[in-house]
């Protein structure tokens, strides 16, 4: 009984400490081995096994971090992604788009977006090369994860990142075992979901007692609301060498495949609060083709909508159409090698694939001056008798009158070579240095090839017309032969990173004193191979012939006022010294810490391919590109831990200071060179302070508790300027009632008021709580809940969503009595057991409601408002699952 006790609590990871870190949770292998106690400590698991209290891990690092352990893991949803297993952690708000996890979600740190927090895998940096976007839905699956961390707030000194300016979560993936052996798991749901998992271990073998596993997984289920499915397929596997002495060598490598419907993410609070909003159509009729007239799809398909009821319109909300399909894979090594007693090196290479796009659907004129590179047969009146004089016929009813409906996904290719090397040098037993050095090179490809549909409106091919996949000959093909493309550009992201660590013991190794710095050096090469409108990023993909030239350097079509940059390459180059500071002092029970850092974003891709020509000049002008700027955080905290054989408490209160946010708006000054156009720009600083705070306590052998809370204020510091307008002639000069004057025929800004309120999407507090009950010595349950505060969807702070409390539970029975096998079980889970309704995946804006006045001098301007969109948590779901080990 006392072994199955101790599995108990193995499996409780959360009991006396959810929040539990060792340096095996680090960022990378150089990092673990910075972070150990002594340069030599490194053996096959990362690191000698951290003092355990209770079933969970003492913190040793001098900064804010919270680590989950398998056991906990492997209590949630079977399959469940790492980031929803990671939800009981302070500071963190991960809200999922479905039970079980294969649809992706929405990730808060701090206040932070995703997009803001780094993710990483074994050392691997996952986050988007081009928009830093995090994908839940490809994780690691979750009976291979080791352990995951998060460090709010902060980075690891050697994090291969260019924007996790919020903090970064890292998980690290399981060793093979030393016997060998098969484990499987099959787990049937509610919505007809079935999945299994089944890993092989070799043990050891060969004369160096090499290890090695491969796994294999299948999920697949129904949407829980709508038309649609899901299906996930992932192979993994490990070679692992033991080299002595704390050395060793693995390599890894890991393939998902993701083939996902959308939910509908367009409900607004007032369908919300109604109980009235559809999902995505069932089926989507469009018309037939008839020679002679015109066909147009945007008015005269028929759908059938989620609840039954049919209505005309295009075919863009059919579910077939709204999918998200996925190919990612990389190839991981990790090495460590002790040159000397005092003296290390770990070489960390990694290879990444991914081709991925969230589908597409665009109306398209069969005379489509990029069809046909003839403006005069441009017209969607049909000539009797000469039906295909000009055009191409895209639904084969052997006339171009037609307006037509194509895929067009937007497909991005990447392929993603890093490295990450790092020297640890004791020069004493109480002084260390640590040396790294990052590479991380991504090619990101991204294209728009159309192709057209079958005759049940699905795509032939999920990533169209994308060279490699399918049948490229389904490209629709103007006259000259070339093809319909949305979007083609090709973009180099290129981190070259230095970091330098000094750590000192100092009062018998009470004091512990980091000083660091990281110098990154960031380069992005964009290569635009389309026509760019000028002072925007819409694209115009043709091989027409310009028809006109202009003094400025731009070109204009025939029968289009619009002006066009033509295709262009741009470099931009980021660099900065990024300075960190960490002390603790270490009581024995009760410890102490403080640490500083700073973080910086560059801005992602879409932000810069932004091309702009003064319109009315008479000289020839360079192109001007969007002048965002890196965004920068400051980070401050101080914490405090008490740790016994019983409790686990840790609570830090933090600051972090944000310049250069950066936002989209639109620019509606006639005289600015974007006039009309939205773009990205930093809109001044973001200040936020809170704080956190966790217990963790055995009660009894048999019951252990843990709660968590989070108190977060998150404010903008600044109004923001959306736009200007002219004070008429002969207006208004006396000042308005804010003090502010209207001179006759000058611009004056147009401002929303933002200064003082709350970040969008922030919850000003969190909470969460989990039990733990071993019933017998084969029974044990467990009970978890989070409640998140309300949430502003907007700047302005004018609409507001509920609060909500999840609660979810789970049984373990031990079979090992009942089939005389050992390691088998049967588990239940119950995610959102009251089956409570709340909103994620918010769509923030700008406002929701009309802002009368926007203008701080003497004249009125209003602005419209807009109603934020998002989509529905998902219901009360059941799961069981079976599983061994032999």
């Amino acid at each position: 009984m006392m072994n199955r006790k101790r599995v108990f609590w193995a499996t409780t990871a959360l009991v006396t400490g959810l929040l539990v870190a060792g340096a095996a949770s680090a960022q990378s292998t150089g990092t673990v081995a910075s972070e150990a106690t002594d340069v030599d400590e490194l053996v096959v698991t990362g690191v000698r096994g951290p003092r355990e209290v209770g079933g969970a891990v003492a913190q040793t690092v001098d900064k804010t971090r919270s680590t989950i352990t398998q056991e906990l893991i492997a209590r949630q949803n079977p399959g469940q992604t790492i980031l929803q297993s990671l939800n009981l952690v302070p500071g963190l708000n991960f809200t999922n788009s479905d039970p079980y996890g294969n649809s992706g979600g929405n990730l808060r740190l701090r206040g932070f977006d995703g997009n803001r927090v780094g993710l990483a895998f074994d050392g691997v940096p996952l986050n988007d090369t081009g928009n830093y976007a995090t994908y839940s839905n490809q994780q690691l699956d979750p009976e291979l994860i080791e352990r995951a961390s998060v460090n709010q707030g902060t980075t690891d000194n050697d994090s291969p990142t260019a924007a996790a300016i919020g903090g970064i979560i890292n998980y690290i993936s399981s060793i093979p075992y030393e016997e060998a052996g098969v484990s499987t798991t099959a787990s049937i749901g509610e919505f007809n979901y079935h999945r299994v998992f089944l890993r092989a271990d070799t043990g050891a073998f060969g004369p160096w007692g090499t290890t090695a596993y491969a796994t294999i997984s299948n999920t697949r289920y129904d949407k829980f609301k709508g038309p649609g499915e899901l299906e996930k397929s992932q192979f993994n596997a490990r070679l692992y060498q033991n080299l002595g002495d704390g050395n060793f060598a693995s390599i890894s490598a890991h393939w998902n495949r993701n083939r996902n419907d959308f939910y509908n993410n367009f409900v607004n609070l007032a369908q919300f609060n109604a109980g009235g909003y559809l999902e995505n159509d069932i089926a989507c009729f469009r018309p037939a083709g008839v020679n002679g007239s015109v066909q147009n799809e945007s008015t005269g398909s028929v759908r059938i909508l989620s609840d039954g009821s049919s209505a005309t319109g295009s075919c863009t909300n059919y579910h077939g159409l709204r999918i998200n399909p996925s190919d990612t894979g990389n190839i991981r090594g990790n090495f460590s090698y002790g040159l000397t007693d005092s003296f290390r090196i770990t070489i960390d290479p990694s290879f990444q694939y991914v081709m991925a796009n969230g589908g597409g659907f665009t109306l398209v004129q069969e005379r489509d001056d990029r069809l046909d590179r003839n403006s005069a047969n441009n017209s969607t009146a049909c000539l009797a008798g000469n039906n295909l004089n000009g055009g191409v016929d895209l639904n084969g009813d052997g006339d171009s009158c037609d307006n037509v409906g194509l895929y067009t996904p937007s497909n991005t290719n990447t392929r993603r070579y890093g490295v990450l090397a790092s020297a640890i040098w004791d020069v004493t037993d109480n002084h260390r240095l640590t040396f790294s050095y990052t590479n991380d090179y991504g090619r990101h490809r991204q294209t728009g090839e159309a192709t057209r549909f079958n005759q049940g409106s699905e795509p032939f091919e999920v990533y169209g017309g994308k060279e490699g996949w399918g049948d490229e000959t389904r490209r629709v093909f103007g006259t000259d032969g070339s093809f319909y493309r949305s979007r083609d550009r090709f973009s180099e992201a290129i981190l070259n990173q230095f970091s330098i660590d000094y750590r000192g013991r100092f009062f018998n190794d009470a004091l512990t004193i980091l000083v660091g710095a990281r110098a990154p050096f960031f380069a992005r090469n964009l290569n635009q191979f389309c026509y760019t409108q000028n002072g925007t990023s819409t694209v115009l993909c043709t091989t027409q012939p310009v028809a006109t030239t202009l003094a400025n350097g731009n070109v204009q079509f025939a029968g289009n006022t619009n002006q066009y940059v033509a295709p262009y390459s741009q470099r931009f180059e980021y660099d900065d010294i990024l300075p960190s500071f960490q002390v603790g002092y270490d009581f024995g029970e009760s410890s102490v810490y403080a640490s500083y850092s700073e973080q910086i974003a560059v801005p992602r891709t879409d932000n810069l391919y932004t091309a702009f020509r003064n319109p009315t000049a008479t000289t020839l002008q360079p192109i001007a590109f969007n002048d965002v700027e890196p965004e920068f955080t400051k980070n401050y905290e101080v914490g405090y831990r008490y740790t016994t054989s019983s409790v686990v408490a840790s609570a830090a209160i933090f600051q972090n200071d944000y310049s250069n946010r950066v936002v989209s708006t639109l620019d509606n000054d006639p005289t600015s060179e974007t006039f009309n156009t939205t773009i990205d720009r930093n809109i001044g600083e973001v200040s936020s302070y809170g704080a956190e705070g966790s217990i963790g306590w055995s009660v009894t052998d048999a019951i252990s508790l843990y709660a968590s809370a989070t108190y977060l204020n998150a404010e903008l510091q600044e109004d923001q300027i959306v736009g200007s307008f002219t004070c008429p002639a002969g207006g208004v000069t006396t000042p308005g009632a804010n003090g502010f004057g209207c001179t006759p025929n000058q611009r004056s800004p147009l401002i929303i008021p933002t200064a003082g309120k709350k970040v969008v999407e922030t919850p000003e507090w969190m909470a969460t709580v989990r039990g733990d009950w071993l019933v017998t010595e084969n029974l044990s349950v467990g009970l978890q809940a989070k409640w998140v505060d309300e949430r502003f969807t907007t700047d302005v702070n004018d609409e507001l969503v509920p609060s909500y409390t999840v609660v979810d539970f789970d049984a373990r029975y031990d079979l090992t009595d009942v089939f005389g096998v050992k390691n088998a079980y049967v588990q239940v889970n119950v995610s959102n057991l009251f089956d409570e309704e709340y909103p994620i995946n918010i769509s923030s804006g700008t406002n929701a409601l009309p802002i009368a006045d926007v203008n701080p001098n003497a004249g009125v301007n209003s602005r419209s408002g807009s109603p934020r969109t998002f989509g529905i948590g998902a219901p009360r779901t059941a799961v069981i699952t079976l599983g061994t080990r032999f």
